[in-house]
């Protein structure tokens, strides 16, 4: 398995994670950006919580490029926050200034056009709206249970910030003005074949 991401403290913990579960020889965490991503077939690509970064006018380029990266019957999950008809991370809004800035919400609808103009066959849909709202309810509650601790490591500005934003986001998931789909996609080899299972049961 390859992991990557942009953050050095986030690969850092996950080296960490992966030391502690004895998986060094099995799993690698690079800092890396995905479009540098050159010449390596996978199975399976999951993107979680990075999509709401790309924005529309990269979208076609980001499955394109994930397109390339799978061998015949390789799928992709992508798993993104979504809004009904797309919206942007005004600059000067709270979420745009400290939290996403240039964030960008894409409609799944779009996602899932995205997808299949570069190749894809959709196989699933899945929303987690629901799900995301009691998450953010419990990461509020452990920040509030730790409070003293993550002033101490971040501040009070930045503990303030992410208390307000996750308490906000949970009612906009619970209400419905946000929400969160999981898109699960798949490479098709030369003769149509996916190597899905013809069921949703067979696929645990």
């Amino acid at each position: 398995m390859v992991g990557i991401t942009l953050s050095t403290a986030q690969a850092d913990l996950a080296r960490l994670r992966v030391k502690e579960a004895g998986l060094d020889e099995r799993i690698e965490i690079r800092v890396q950006d995905y479009r540098d991503l050159r010449g390596e077939h996978f199975g399976a690509i999951s993107s979680i919580g990075m999509f709401e970064h790309v924005g529309e006018a990269r979208i076609a380029e980001y499955f394109a490029t994930l397109h390339a990266q799978l061998g015949d019957g390789g799928r992709l999950l992508n798993h993104a926050i979504s809004s009904v008809g797309g919206s942007r991370m005004g600059r000067n809004s709270f979420i745009g200034r400290y939290v996403f800035p240039d964030g960008e919400l894409i409609d799944v609808g779009q996602v899932v056009l995205a997808m299949e103009r570069a190749g894809f066959e959709v196989r699933d849909v899945e929303s987690l709206r629901e799900h995301y709202a009691r998450t953010l309810r419990s990461w509020v509650g452990n920040l509030e249970a730790r409070w003293d601790a993550a002033m101490a490591e971040v501040g009070v500005q930045r503990a303030r910030v992410w208390h307000l934003y996750m308490a906000a986001s949970a009612n906009g998931f619970e209400d419905g003005g946000l929400s969160l789909h999981q898109v699960l996609g798949v490479k098709p080899g030369p003769r149509g074949q996916s190597g899905v299972p013809a069921s949703r049961s067979a696929w645990v």
